[in-house]
């Protein structure tokens, strides 16, 4: 029985978009043992997980080199066989190298990849999706067709949420880490007022996005609106949103955490475009963006703190009946 550790430290979006690699795994080697690795606060995405044997935790905020050290020191004890690296930076690269396991494997841009075992380009563009770029850690062909992500809701993350799954009902989820990633504020409200006001809106997000939502609810005259950012755990956000007549987003975390139980979505690309690869993946999926060419966009892969042209037009000629067709 083989022993596999799968490294994804980066943010909630690239963890939920390596759980089609675990999948897979599963599927081909059903004995197989799979353990994750992933940075302090994404462990709460495989809580009761049918498949990952064990979640090993970076914590990155405090004392993060000795936490380093010690982790390299409890994968070297895991004698795993087969280690996939689908971080691109030197850490975990380091981590790979050090694990005393027989095969490893991981993309080019790392680092540390010439001394792994096997290594493979990753290539963004062409609409080849990040899953795909994965998948291919683990053999030396793409699946055909969609793969969706997938995380697994508990049982008690839906009794947590089943008094808001009453009557046909959407999800907003209004943040992003990355302004120009974000709709802006003032065409939110645009939108949410044109919505039934005997339709629940349920706004989602982190502690952090608490105040942009109060703020563009207290903005909108829409009166069906409830701010449950920061009140949710991602499954039971991802089990809310699941039955939702449809979850808006930005191109942020929600999107994945809808492709992940395959519920309805409408993503708004402003900065940044679906061909990069990171796109929504459930099968009722819809991107809304500036309906044509701008020389500037996308301006990047991740966004920026500030329109760096200054007009964020990108953003503001989204028209907002493009979101009210999917309402």
């Amino acid at each position: 029985m083989k022993k596999f550790l799968i490294i994804q430290t980066a943010s909630i979006g690239d963890v939920i978009l390596a759980t089609p690699l675990v999948e897979k795994i599963h599927h081909s080697l059903p004995d197989a043992t799979i353990d994750f690795l992933v940075k302090k606060g994404m462990e709460s995405l495989f809580t009761n997980h049918p498949i990952i044997h064990e979640i090993l935790v970076w914590d990155k905020s405090k004392k993060k080199y000795r936490n380093f050290r010690h982790l390299i020191s409890t994968v070297r004890k895991n004698r795993y066989d087969v280690v996939i690296n689908i971080q691109r930076f030197t850490a975990t690269g380091i981590l790979t190298v050090l694990s005393g396991a027989e095969t490893t494997i991981g993309f080019k841009k790392n680092p540390l990849s010439v001394f792994f075992t096997k290594r493979i380009a990753h290539n963004i563009g062409n609409d080849i999706h990040e899953v795909q770029r994965n998948l291919e850690l683990f053999d030396d062909t793409t699946s055909s067709g969609r793969v969706h992500p997938k995380l697994y809701p508990t049982v008690a993350d839906t009794k947590k949420i089943a008094h808001y799954r009453t009557g046909l009902y959407y999800t907003i989820s209004p943040a992003s880490l990355w302004f120009t990633k974000q709709f802006p504020k003032e065409k939110w409200v645009e939108f949410i007022d044109t919505i039934d006001p005997s339709k629940r809106i349920y706004f989602l997000g982190s502690a952090h996005d608490k105040n942009l939502c109060d703020e563009i609810i207290a903005a909108s005259k829409n009166p069906g609106s409830v701010n449950l950012a920061g009140e949710l755990s991602f499954l039971e956000s991802a089990a809310l949103m699941k039955e939702a007549k449809m979850n808006f987003t930005n191109d942020s975390a929600p999107m994945h955490l809808a492709s992940a139980v395959n519920a309805p979505v409408t993503v708004i690309y402003c900065s940044t475009v679906a061909a990069f690869g990171f796109g929504p993946l459930s099968d009722d999926s819809f991107v809304v963006e500036i309906n044509e060419p701008l020389y500037c966009r996308p301006c990047g892969l991740h966004g920026f703190k500030v329109c760096p042209e200054k007009h964020f037009r990108c953003a503001l000629t989204i028209r907002v009946e493009q979101l009210t067709a999917r309402l």
